[in-house]
């Protein structure tokens, strides 16, 4: 024992040497009695010497009186464990004269000195170690006792890391430790008064070195291990304000440095032998969980929602709204491991932790954010947490869930979608394993898919439809056969799936407030019974509504998930079904033509040999290489490169071509015959790929070697295209073709058509001889009048490349002799036919076509050969044979239609190419344009024959690009045809007049633009939804004006109203009028279409002035009575007032809420997002403050003049007038007397009409809730709370915003509101028994049986969730659960234990009714 009693009295000696520094027998006493009662919140200086003294202390010191501490603890823990004698420290100290009391003094000195923003790095490091020395000390049996001991320094003590660590230390630091020592010597002088604390921040970051940042964090790394061997010895039980401290300290530490490896968690670990900060940190939230230091819920609910943040990566400080970390690596290094660390607690703690599982699941859920790279880390921490949950606590999480999918947030309803993917991706649990039956149908993916996430396609938010739409599509690839087949029952048309559906509006009136509130974490309990049914075809027919909607995300993921349903065989692979793929191609947005154009090649590459998938491909790609996008061509360019020009390869007839070939020919096939009408836009991709160089020797020679495989036509359709850029052809070959095809009636006549186009190109190429001897065979063929009406037209075209030459001249004699030697043969094929009165007895109506085709086509080179005769023999084709034709046909007036100057017998098909051909020959001659275009006027009118009155139009618009004065007249019978009684011709017409305005060869002149607006309400939709597309995407562009300045016109026009000076003044027939007449009641709904789609595109500068302009053009005329109130004007002024009053004309700066659309609310936690909205909340305020100004001072006064005229004529437009200012006032309804200071009685008459209004709106609004509570069967009880979703029957209503301390019920009825909780506390003896929330019902009304079940909070034994973290309850209500005439069946308890505030006053006091109230004061 020797030995052990010298190395005591060793250690004494040692601990009381260690001591020196600290100067204690020279502290006056006086100042540790200041100290101790200002309980260490302050430094208390000393006088010069003993500060000096104490200042000059290194770290050295301190580690070696810590040392010695700990040395003498150790010695006096290990003989209390072996029963032996040991002097304790406290002795010793007491022995040497130590003063505790000024010991923990003195330490509280070095604390706060190091604790102060302007502290140096010796101040924090000594300030480090003596907050470590100090727990130290605490942690020795006998601290409390000898009241060392005290919550403010613990707690100071223990918060030290944070506060001597430097913030953002890594970004600014000097590198040398030179330069460091500098800077203490600069930050010893005292600190401009002027300086901001974030100047001093900014100015301590750029002094610490890398050497200043590793001694701090060397002393850290001591205090943190100080305080892990305070809780393994100390119990803080009783302390319930330490351990809430040391929890916030611990998860703070989590952020200090990144730990490299992965950690483990161990019940017992060796202090000294963890290494970094974090690890210690995750290992003092595991002390804190010990019984010592508290009731374990309690621990578990303090660690479990600081993790809370962590997880979502959010700062939380102690007070005010969570704000986002920076989403780095090491952020996410963090948020991973503070996640298998709660896994690892849930391991070891069992069913303790699980109910604290739920709810920490429920706020991960209900606090995330809408960003989408922490809603994906958000939703793979639900999945793995989950994870750790038996089957029934599963089914609990999933039944919780279910409600909250339809939560009033938009993000909340973002965030289950993708909470359910992740969980999809999780093996599936079997029902049996679920103890629980009601339970066991939440466990199956399918519920998973159709009742939550296929529920939320009709969801308010474009954001959430588009989401949940795109996950649609993904469920298909999952590997979990029960998940496809569900899909496939929602679209299957062989039955019907039960499907939750919410139609709710997303933001309530109440949610507008942006009152940020501390929440406590508690169960967030959520009910609902929603539910509705519907079947396979309302499905598909829903989701191709999708696929139009106004939203682009939308309409991307429709087509994303109509891609996965076609892929996977959902839904038939119908030419319909594709249509709407290819037609997406030519989308308004660029982003969604994209998306299109990768569908559609998805598509393909999944069915390369369905023909239909094909075909659409075809429809959607090519049309896109002449977007108006460039990024678009090349996208389309690109995929037709890699479908069809890289895979020609050599072809060999013994050789099998593969895959990829046999689709490109397949693809060319169809360009070749079915889809023909593509190939101006094909061309257009060769002209750009010529560009390009793509077309090299090999290219072509592969090409020719397919020209006489099965598949050849494809080959001579890229031939005819490539062909014109290629300087060398194989022409051997195709001659070869060329005599073939002359000799051959095998050739279809596409292929004759490549043929030929290809001839053209290679002509120059070629010697006379050859030359002649192929305009020879062009002739001789071009006579037989054998050829289809497409192959004249490419054999002309190839007779004129064969002849053109340098010589302008010699050109138009080669074309004169062949073209006029066929206008020869034409004309003496007529001749006898229209000459003789027997003639077209035996027409062969073909061959007539055939001839007036090849006549107008060959007329067009020729047009010195064109003579009178020519004309009249064509126009009389038209009209009638006569001995004494040339005679008669002079006296005919030009304006008889076509068929009207005799009795015609020539068959319709002959008459309609007659007009084709006469329109070619106006072409080449002035005179007769002037002549036959009031013939072709008048057939517009009066011709009866749908093809001949089609192609007057199409001739009339191609005059017009040629002869634009001359036409120009005629544009009103052009576009008369737009009221046309066929909508082939209104279809036609729209096109051309279109192309027309697009080009400048029309101008919006007279009554054009209102013509078009009719055009806009044809029955055919077709044609409505065309004219919208050529307005809004093709015009309006080049003349953004032009909406707003036909609107007031608009209005008289539509209503027939001509006695304005100004307006519907043009010229117009009587004829036309009718035609083009809205007028009366019967065409209201379509006036007032044209009006909000005119409106619907205006901008807010535009709305204004509109608004002005109607003001100063319509009401001030009717007010100085420049126009009559008859029965005319009383119809316009009525008319008026409803265009004002419609939503439209509010400016949107003004009428739409900061932060988006309806059920887009903003998200707090963007930044960008809340400045965009303080910028259109100052934007709206100015705007508003103008727009009243301007209505105050221009409409009031007109406004008051009408109600007096209109009063005095007793004209009933006096209800129209209340009605307009009835909407108007709503946004100024406490300034209604100041608007209308010049006429009280108004005044009073529109506050009397407001408040009318609003008792009218909240009359409907409790008759709807009623009878949504209402049952054919008389059942007038509220639905449980946790009634499973899909037996609800009753329709989804929006959920209320919810804070986690008292939820606040939809309509602000203060009464309501209390009766909604319960006043009383509940004893923990009553828990068992039923009791009911006091609440107002209906008459005969009783507590639902089973409503005890339903409690939100308790703990009996039975229950396992729904356990709150505080004892006080927070519950989240549906909309249903909170009007007048519903029982609660949920209950509030609060436990005696703690005591909680009254519930909180409401304030339902109008603050507009406030302003007038202190107005009036």
């Amino acid at each position: 024992m020797r030995p052990v009693s010298s190395g005591l009295i060793q250690n004494k000696m040692d601990l009381i040497s260690a001591l020196q520094f600290l100067k204690l027998g020279e502290i006056p006493q006086a100042w540790v009695d200041e100290v101790w009662d200002l309980e260490f919140t302050q430094r208390k200086p000393f006088d010069d010497t003993i500060e000096e003294a104490l200042s000059a202390s290194k770290d050295k010191s301190f580690r070696t009186l810590y040392q010695c501490l700990l040395t003498h603890a150790a010695d006096q823990q290990k003989f209390a464990d072996s029963d032996g004698a040991s002097q304790s420290i406290w002795a010793t100290l007491g022995e040497n004269r130590v003063s505790i009391k000024s010991l923990v003094a003195v330490l509280s000195f070095f604390v706060l000195a190091g604790k102060a923003k302007a502290a140096n790095v010796q101040q924090r490091v000594n300030g480090l170690h003596a907050a470590s020395v100090y727990l130290l000390l605490l942690g020795i049996p006998g601290s409390i006792i000898n009241q060392v001991f005290h919550e403010v320094l613990l707690d100071t003590c223990s918060n030290l890391t944070s506060l001597c660590w430097p913030q953002d230390s890594g970004k600014k630091r000097k590198k040398d430790g030179l330069k460091s020592s500098q800077a203490e010597g600069k930050r010893s002088k005292p600190q401009r008064k002027d300086a901001s604390e974030e100047d001093e921040e900014e100015e301590e970051e750029l002094h610490f070195s890398g050497q200043d940042l590793m001694k701090i964090r060397d002393a850290v790394v001591l205090l943190v291990q100080s305080l892990l061997r305070l809780l393994q010895t100390f119990p803080l039980k009783d302390r319930p304000q330490s351990a809430s401290n040391c929890t916030e300290i611990f998860t703070k530490l989590l952020y200090f440095e990144q730990v490299i490896g992965k950690l483990t968690f161990a019940a017992v670990q060796d202090i000294s032998k963890l290494r970094s900060v974090p690890e210690m940190a995750f290992y003092g939230l595991q002390l804190l969980c010990l019984p010592k230091h508290g009731d374990q819920k309690d621990s578990l609910r303090r660690i479990f929602h600081r993790l809370l943040y962590v997880i979502l990566m959010m700062n939380k400080g102690s007070r005010g709204k969570p704000s986002l970390l920076i989403c780095s690596q090491a952020i996410l290094s963090t948020r991973d491991q503070a996640v298998h660390f709660i896994c690892y607690l849930v391991e070891e703690l069992k069913e303790v932790a699980l109910p604290f599982l739920q709810i920490l699941l429920q706020h991960i859920c209900y606090q995330m954010v809408e960003k989408s790279e922490f809603r994906s880390h958000g939703a793979q921490t639900v999945g793995l947490l989950t994870s750790q949950m038996a089957s029934k606590d599963y089914a609990c999480f999933i039944k919780w869930l279910s409600n909250f999918s339809i939560h009033s947030k938009m993000v909340s309803r973002l965030f289950s979608v993708d909470v359910v993917m992740v969980l999809l991706e999780q093996p599936e649990r079997e029902q049996e394993e679920c103890e629980d039956a009601d339970l066991a149908c939440f466990l199956p993916h399918k519920f998973l898919i159709q009742n939550l996430l296929f529920a939320r396609r009709m969801d308010s938010s474009p954001t959430v439809q588009s989401h949940t739409l795109a996950c649609l599509a993904q469920c298909l690839e999952l590997p979990s056969l029960n998940a496809t087949r569900a899909v496939h029952n929602l679209f299957s048309a062989t039955g019907t799936m039960l499907v939750n559906e919410t139609t709710e509006a997303s933001v309530s009136s109440q949610q507008t407030q942006k009152t940020y509130r501390t929440l406590p974490f508690r169960t967030v309990e959520i009910t609902s019974t929603d539910g509705s049914s519907c079947d396979a075809k309302e499905n598909l027919a829903l989701l191709m509504r999708h696929v139009n909607d106004s939203k682009t995300n939308v309409r991307k993921s429709a087509l994303q998930a109509l891609v996965g349903l076609l892929k996977h065989d959902v839904i038939p692979m119908s030419s319909e079904n594709l249509a709407t793929l290819s037609e997406r191609c030519r989308d308004p947005a660029v982003s969604v033509k994209k998306k299109a154009l990768q569908c559609v090649g998805e598509m393909l590459a999944a069915k390369p040999d369905c023909s239909v998938v094909q075909k659409a491909w075809l429809q959607g790609v090519v049309p896109a290489v002449m977007d108006s996008e460039s990024s678009v061509q090349d996208k389309a360019l690109e995929a037709l490169d890699q479908v069809l020009l890289s895979q020609v390869k050599p072809y060999s007839a013994s050789r099998h071509l593969d895959a990829s070939q046999s689709l490109t020919w397949s693809l060319l096939g169809l360009l070749c015959h079915e889809c023909q009408n593509l190939s101006r836009y094909f061309s257009r991709a060769f002209t750009l790929w010529s560009k390009q160089k793509k077309f090299t020797p090999t290219f072509i020679t592969n090409l020719i070697s397919h020209t006489e495989a099965d598949h050849g036509a494809g080959a001579w359709l890229l031939l005819s295209k490539v062909a014109a850029s290629s300087s060398k052809l194989p022409y051997e070959k195709i001659l070869g073709a060329w005599d073939n095809m002359i000799s051959s009636k095998n050739v279809t006549e596409t292929t004759c058509c490549h043929i030929l186009c290809v001839m053209g190109d290679m002509a120059t190429h070629l010697n006379q001889d050859t030359k002649d001897r192929i305009v020879d065979d062009l002739m001789t063929w071009l006579k037989t009048f054998t050829l289809s009406l497409e192959v004249i037209c490419a054999a002309v075209e190839t007779l004129f490349q064969f002849g053109r030459s340098e010589d302008i001249k010699q050109t138009q004699a080669f074309m004169n002799q062949h073209c006029g030697e066929l206008v020869s043969i034409c004309e003496a094929y007529l001749a006898p036919i229209i000459l003789t009165e027997k003639g077209a007895q035996n027409l062969n109506e073909d061959l007539m076509v055939k001839h007036l085709h090849t006549l107008g086509v060959a007329s067009l080179h020729c047009p010195a050969k064109v003579g009178k005769r020519t004309v009249l023999l064509v126009e009389s084709v038209l009209t009638t044979h006569r001995d004494k034709l040339t005679e008669n046909e002079e006296e005919l007036p030009a304006s008889l239609p076509l068929s009207q100057f005799k009795i015609n017998s020539m068959p319709t098909k002959v008459r309609a190419h007659g007009v084709i051909t006469l329109g070619k020959l106006c072409l080449q001659h002035e005179e007769l344009v002037q002549k036959y275009l009031p013939v072709f006027a008048r057939e517009l009118e009066v011709g009866t024959e749908v093809a001949v009155r089609n192609n007057v139009v199409v001739i009339m618009c191609d005059l017009c690009v040629r002869y634009t004065n001359i036409v120009d007249n005629y544009i009103p019978n052009i576009s008369a045809c737009l009221r046309d009684s066929e909508a082939v011709i209104r279809e036609q017409t729209l096109i051309m007049l279109t192309n027309l305005l697009q080009e400048e060869f029309v101008k919006w002149k007279g009554s054009l633009f209102f013509r078009f607006m009719v055009a806009l309400v044809d029955p055919v939709p077709a044609i409505a939804s065309l004219c919208e597309y050529c307005l809004l995407h093709l015009l309006l562009k080049k003349n953004p004006e032009m909406f707003s300045q036909h609107f007031i016109e608009c209005i008289f026009h539509f209503n027939s109203y001509n006695k304005h000076k100004s307006y519907n003044k043009f010229p117009q027939s009587e004829r036309e009028k009718v035609r083009f007449s809205l007028k009366g009641s019967q065409h209201r709904d379509k006036r007032f279409r044209i009006y909000r789609f005119l409106l619907e595109q205006f901008t807010d500068a535009q709305r204004f002035n509109i608004t002005n302009k109607i003001n100063q053009t319509v009401l001030a005329c009717f007010a100085d009575e420049e126009l009559p109130l008859d029965a005319e004007g009383a119809e316009i002024l009525s008319e008026t007032f409803s265009i004002l009053s419609l939503k439209e004309m509010k400016l949107q700066a003004v009428s739409s809420a900061a932060g988006g659309a309806a059920g887009e609310e903003p998200e707090e936690e963007n930044m960008a997002t809340m400045a965009k909205a303080v910028l259109q909340a100052a934007k709206k305020k100015v705007v508003s403050q103008v727009q009243k100004k301007v209505f105050i001072e221009n409409t009031v006064p007109l406004i008051i003049s009408l109600k007096s005229l209109l009063e005095q004529k007793r004209s009933p437009v006096l209800r129209d007038l209340m009605a307009y200012l009835q909407v108007t006032m709503q946004d100024y309804r406490n300034e209604v007397k100041e608007f209308f200071s010049g006429d009280e009685l108004l005044a009073a008459e529109v506050e009397f009409a407001l408040k009318t209004a609003e008792k009218e709106r909240k009359m409907a609004e409790q008759m709807e809730e009623q009878m949504e509570h209402c049952s054919l069967t008389g059942d007038a009880r509220t639905p449980t709370a946790q009634r499973s979703v899909q037996n609800s029957p009753v329709k989804s209503r929006p959920l209320l915003p919810f804070v986690f301390g008292t939820p606040q019920p939809r309509h602000p009825n203060p009464q309501s509101a209390r009766l909604s909780h319960t006043e009383g506390r509940v004893g923990r003896s009553r828990q068992g028994e039923p009791v009911q929330s006091k609440s107002m019902a209906l008459e005969g009304t009783v507590m639902p049986k089973g409503a005890v079940n339903d409690r939100a909070i308790s703990t009996p034994k039975d229950v396992n969730i729904n356990l709150t973290f505080d004892e006080g309850l927070s519950a989240i209500f549906s909309d249903q659960g909170t009007s007048a005439v519903r029982e609660s069946s949920v209950l509030h308890v609060r436990s005696n234990e703690q005591q909680t505030p009254g519930l909180r006053q409401w304030n339902v006091q109008s603050p507009l009714r406030q302003k007038k109230k202190s107005s009036e004061v």
